[in-house]
């Protein structure tokens, strides 16, 4: 099925309903649709059909949406990037899905001008949204007069629909496959259809180079609730959005959250419209939910939403009623562990933990994490060999570790490539970080192992503290730690710093931490 229709279902049904909101402009389905196909037309005479790359490189708007279903409506492939990769790996990833037409917010076309040039470069039209730059035709005048088309072409449920880069946390990014049949199973699978009556406001501020932001888009248009764009996170930017547009439902990455609930404004904030809080990406820390869960009105529902960009967005929630701390005291126990964990997992989900030697292991033993879901990736585009590691017997190698509790909770315990082993003892990075963001005085931190003559790798902690200027005494650290972890846990080296390096989805990216903090051997 061709996810064109997503739109063209919801359209047929409700033509005047408002669908999409940015700042001052504000779209219908009728309107979008016209858009859409006049965006589609152009490109068509352009010579973009079907398996064709279109790639875009823009920060939230209108024009992302559009160029998505654009994209669809001609069985094309839309290849959203990060735009806050460096030049080099712009051009990589352009180069590498070799892109025909691209539209690019007018801001970053000097990131990629030398590429432009580049006789490699597989990019025959390039598309400036908003800002004019000189040499190159707007988005607007390249829509402009030309009649819409309303039909679509013919996909094979095989063909491939989205091409996401994920975030080379550890390499080069590498293109996942997510075809038409698992984007529109996956949406019409967890969303009913429009109907025309109001559905809500979901406030959208994920990248949608995010699998959460393309995924959100779908299920929106869809499901007749509508899209409230933000071009980038800010918190100020968020609150202020929420009050005036009376937003239902949101996404944040925890990082975003926590910039939320340390804002000076939080506690003037309505959030009497706000009825689903659901949050992913990364890991998130149990503090910073735990907080949340206090401070946030009691008519707002919670949902943590594990997936990845392999498995076409969640394959497991942690749902409303684990996030209420209510109940018996062994009640309101067990629900405090299990805001650790990132839920259990969804209807037609199987995961597994396996040992080294592919051993499933039993309940409460870390290993490794395998998921099935028909929703699996088809593969990463031009990596057959990087596809077949991570696509074992239909299962997906997760490259995470982590446990099943008894009652089929999903606990990770980091990436299996960050595991330390310090004197032949496994430790998860992970269960040292949510420790010391635990401490009041310390903002963010992370846990990387550092080469050691005497123990093969040592622990290393970078922390952020709250206040740079009165961080506190490493020696109380150290006392905090032992108090919480088993000693051969504890990090023996403890750096302060200003900002961790993240991925726009709150990632760390611990391969730069390495780099930065194992030029020298621990004695």
């Amino acid at each position: 099925m061709n996810a064109y229709l997503l739109l063209s279902i919801a359209s047929s049904i409700a033509p005047e309903q408002e669908i999409l909101t940015f700042f001052n402009k504000r779209l219908n389905y009728a309107q979008l649709t016209e858009r859409v196909g006049a965006l589609a037309s152009r490109m068509a005479a352009d010579g973009i059909g079907h398996g064709d790359r279109v790639g875009i490189i823009s920060t939230n708007s209108p024009e992302v949406v559009e160029s998505f279903f654009a994209a669809f409506q001609l069985g094309a492939t839309i290849v959203p990037i990060n735009y806050r990769a460096k030049p080099e790996e712009l051009a990589y990833m352009i180069r590498d899905s070799e892109i025909k037409v691209l539209l690019i917010e007018g801001r970053y076309v000097s990131s990629i001008a030398n590429f432009l040039k580049d006789p490699l470069c597989t990019i025959e039209q390039t598309i400036v949204i908003g800002d004019d730059a000189q040499g190159y035709e707007l988005y607007e005048s390249y829509i402009a007069d030309n009649e819409p088309m309303f039909d679509f072409a013919e996909v094979d449920d095989d063909d491939i629909a989205i091409l996401l880069y994920t975030s080379g946390t550890t390499s080069l990014p590498k293109g996942v496959m997510l075809t038409y049949s698992q984007l529109t199973n996956y949406v019409m699978g967890h969303t009913e259809a429009a109907t025309g009556l109001p559905n809500g406001a979901s406030l959208t501020c994920v990248p949608n180079y995010h699998v959460a932001g393309a995924t959100s888009i779908c299920n929106c248009i869809y499901g007749g609730r509508r899209i409230v764009l933000i071009r980038q996170f800010e918190a100020d930017t968020w609150l202020d959005t929420l009050e005036q547009e009376q937003v239902t439902h949101a996404f944040l990455v925890p990082t975003m959250l926590k910039r939320i609930i340390d804002h000076p404004r939080f506690d003037q904030t309505d959030f009497s419209s706000l009825q689903s809080l659901s949050y992913g990406a990364a890991p998130m820390p149990f503090p910073i939910i735990r907080q949340a869960i206090d401070m946030f009105p009691l008519s707002v529902d919670f949902a943590n939403a594990f997936g990845m960009t392999e498995t076409t967005s969640t394959v497991a929630v942690l749902g409303p009623d684990d996030h209420k701390l209510v109940g018996t005291p062994e009640e309101i126990e067990r629900k405090i562990e299990r805001l650790h964990s990132v839920g259990k997992p969804l209807p037609n989900v199987d995961i597994k933990i396996l040992d080294d030697v592919n051993n499933e292991l039993p309940p409460n033993e870390i290993g490794n994490v395998y998921i099935k879901t028909a929703k699996a990736m088809k593969g990463y585009w031009n990596r057959p060999e990087e596809s077949q590691e991570t696509l074992v017997e239909g299962w997906i190698n997760t490259k995470d570790m982590g446990y099943l509790d008894e009652d089929g909770y999903l606990f990770l315990k980091g990436r299996n490539s960050d595991m330390i082993i310090r004197g032949g003892e496994n430790i998860a990075p992970q269960e040292i970080e949510n420790v010391l963001i635990a401490h009041p005085e310390i903002s963010d931190a992370a846990v990387i192992g550092v080469p050691s003559m005497e123990w093969g790798e040592e622990i290393l902690a970078v922390i952020i503290p709250n206040n740079m200027d009165a961080t506190p005494a490493i020696e109380e650290i150290t006392a905090y730690c032992r108090e919480r972890l088993a000693s051969f846990k504890c990090p023996r080296i403890i750096e302060f710093a200003t900002e961790l390096p993240r991925t726009s989805s709150g990632k760390l990216l611990k391969r730069d931490l390495r780099e930065q903090y194992t030029t020298n051997l621990v004695e």
